[in-house]
């Protein structure tokens, strides 16, 4: 039970109830204590009722200083003060009231801003000083008296002050990770639509020319083209209900493609002209690849085989995935022929860059010696029992 309350965060509740129980000892012991005690050299001694009133007067309101942290602190260092020149608390017992101003003091610094807390600190601090300064005699002078009233308070400020500072830090700092968070998952977002729509659009271009192109001498042909449009429409829509999917909580959980999605991949880019023989060589056993790299794997075959569809159609592509233990490698070649302002970093291969880089691999993408373009990538993983 012990341990559950140390690790647990408190309720408001929680925290009501150990103040109250705090403010019941710091008022009924401590300050009661230094109340009932009598004077140095004599004098009358006032009845005990009163010495436990004041004792009560000082401690109870800490028990609401969670509240009204500025109010608590005034009222007791009010009564401190009137107690220590009246003598009803000698001024050799004033560190019993000292804690219940230290903890009014530490709430003001932690929950109120900074220019405040000081303005609030100071002025008590100056009161409780001048009541102790009017009370000195034999045990320091009324300058010492100062000087012990503010080694006995202002530190519990400057602790609330620190806390508050550090909360403070907390709070900025997570507020700079749920940014970076959100903004990794709108750059992963983008990454995702942009290889969806490029790549559907891609073969609904092509089949839309080709069924413009034969719209009146046949038919026929035409459409077969529209009917891959539609097709074609409709799986992308699907795969952006996916993608944007995952930003509603309420949307049912759809698995990724990935390795086993590669062969239907190819299908329909054949239908662009492109001819593509895939080749998936299994090292390892099933299960083995993580999710996240299945997807990257199957987003860089759609982009290069997207690639070959818009720049060198019609041609022939092949692509070889390898899975080892440890690493996916992913080789994707063509033959086509692409003109000269398109080679180079476009924001396809860039994606593809990101994404190996996410998962530390290898990329390289260029034209080959014989002609046509190739993409490489390695990425590894680990392996999980």
């Amino acid at each position: 039970m012990t341990a559950l309350l140390l690790t647990r965060r408190l309720r408001p509740l929680d925290l009501y109830i150990v103040d109250v129980v705090l403010a019941l000892v710091v008022g009924a012991m401590l300050c009661a204590y230094a109340a009932l005690e009598s004077p140095l050299h004599g004098g009358v001694r006032e009845p005990a009722w009163v010495s436990v009133l004041v004792g009560l007067a000082i401690g109870l309101p800490l028990a609401v200083r969670r509240r009204w942290p500025v109010a608590v602190a005034v009222v007791i260092s009010c009564v401190t003060t009137a107690t220590l020149v009246t003598g009803v608390i000698p001024n050799f017992a004033a560190a019993a009231p000292a804690v219940a101003i230290g903890l009014s003091f530490y709430t003001v610094a932690v929950s109120i801003p900074v220019r405040r807390s000081v303005l609030c600190a100071g002025g008590c601090l100056a009161v409780v000083s001048v009541g102790l300064a009017m009370t000195a005699g034999d045990l320091w002078s009324r300058t010492g008296a100062v000087g012990y009233a503010a080694v006995m308070i202002a530190p519990a400020w400057v602790l609330g002050w620190s806390i508050r500072e550090r909360r403070a830090l907390a709070a900025r700092q997570g507020e700079h990770l749920i940014r970076q968070a959100a903004t990794e998952e709108r750059l992963r977002v983008a990454r995702e639509l942009h290889d969806v729509v490029a790549h559907t659009l891609s073969l609904i271009v092509v089949k839309a020319a080709v069924a413009n192109h034969v719209a009146e001498a046949d038919p026929r042909e035409a459409g077969a083209a529209l009917r891959v449009i539609e097709e074609t429409g409709r799986t992308a829509l699907t795969d952006i209900r996916r993608v944007l999917g995952v930003l509603r909580e309420e949307a049912p959980y759809a698995p990724a493609p990935g390795l086993d999605e590669l062969r239907g991949l190819a299908e329909r880019a054949t239908i662009g002209g492109v001819d593509v023989r895939l080749d998936i060589r299994r090292e390892a056993p099933d299960g083995a690849v993580p999710e996240s790299v299945g997807l990257t794997v199957y987003r860089i075959v759609q982009e290069a085989v997207t690639n070959v569809v818009k720049h060198a159609a019609p041609a022939a592509c092949r692509a070889t995935v390898t899975v080892t233990s440890g690493e996916v490698r992913v080789e994707v070649i063509d033959d086509g022929q692409r003109p000269v302002e398109v080679i180079g970093e476009g924001h396809g291969l860039v994606g593809m860059r990101e994404r190996v880089a996410v998962h530390g691999g290898d990329f390289r993408a260029g034209p080959r010696a014989g002609g046509g373009f190739a993409v490489a990538a390695r990425l590894p993983y680990r392996v999980t029992a």
